[in-house]
């Protein structure tokens, strides 16, 4: 009895998930944008998650046929085939040039221009947008210059990166809460880890949920008043 012959063309993919879709495409943006693919940190950084989380959607998105990793290399992805073809919600969100002490963070007074962003990255709060100056987080795949997206709330956990007010000052550093003692953490071996004192005037911001790089002809105008560091 002969066998029936198999159809040509891409094998079937399975249906994604929200998280694993908006996973792909941010791949897709970034592979667009730096002509290589994001680590697995650069990758978590960007969206806002855990490492081991990314671990997980990349997997999924590699059994489920979308992307592939190539063995031994740190930049190890391939995608295979983009997501399903969707209109993305975009929306606008405000740049804050100066983020001062003694006012909401979004008042008319900080604010300095308005960037686009995926609606997905709103989807859980309230967001802004802030460049970065220096370059304590390079290795968090955060540069000069970057506008970061964040998602305004007054708690973090472990581990995330925050905007934090310190003594009067902004700054994008990586939270670690080890017992009671609090500490924001670059991610550069040229800086070392600021130790919140109990006395000092501290509080988070928001969490940083993405990262836009200002390279373009078309970015928007920023106003150079402060940025955070």
């Amino acid at each position: 009895m002969a066998m029936p012959k198999k159809r040509p063309g891409r094998p079937m993919v399975e249906e994604l998930t929200g998280s694993q879709q908006r996973t792909l495409e941010e791949i897709q943006r970034i592979i667009a944008r730096d002509q290589r693919p994001p680590t697995m940190q650069e990758l978590a950084t960007v969206m806002g998650v855990t490492a081991a989380s990314i671990h997980e959607q990349v997997g999924q998105l590699v059994r489920k046929g979308y992307l592939k990793r190539e063995p031994r290399q740190a930049r190890n992805l391939t995608v295979l085939q983009g997501p399903p073809e969707a209109v993305a919600e975009l929306i606008e969100i405000p740049i804050v040039g100066t983020v001062a002490a003694g006012l909401p963070v979004l008042a008319e007074e900080n604010i300095v221009g308005h960037v686009i962003i995926e609606g997905s990255l709103a989807r859980r709060g309230r967001c802004f947008a802030l460049q970065v100056v220096g370059d304590s987080m390079i290795l968090a795949g955060i540069k000069a210059k970057d506008l970061v997206i964040v998602r305004q709330q007054a708690v973090a956990e472990n581990g995330d990166i925050v905007v934090a007010m310190l003594e009067g000052e902004a700054t994008v550093k990586r939270l670690s809460i080890c017992e009671e003692v609090v500490q924001l953490c670059p991610e550069n071996p040229k800086f070392q880890p600021i130790v919140v004192d109990p006395d000092q005037e501290f509080r988070i911001l928001g969490k940083v949920v993405g990262v836009r790089r200002m390279e373009q002809k078309n970015d928007p105008p920023i106003k150079k008043k402060r940025s955070v560091g």
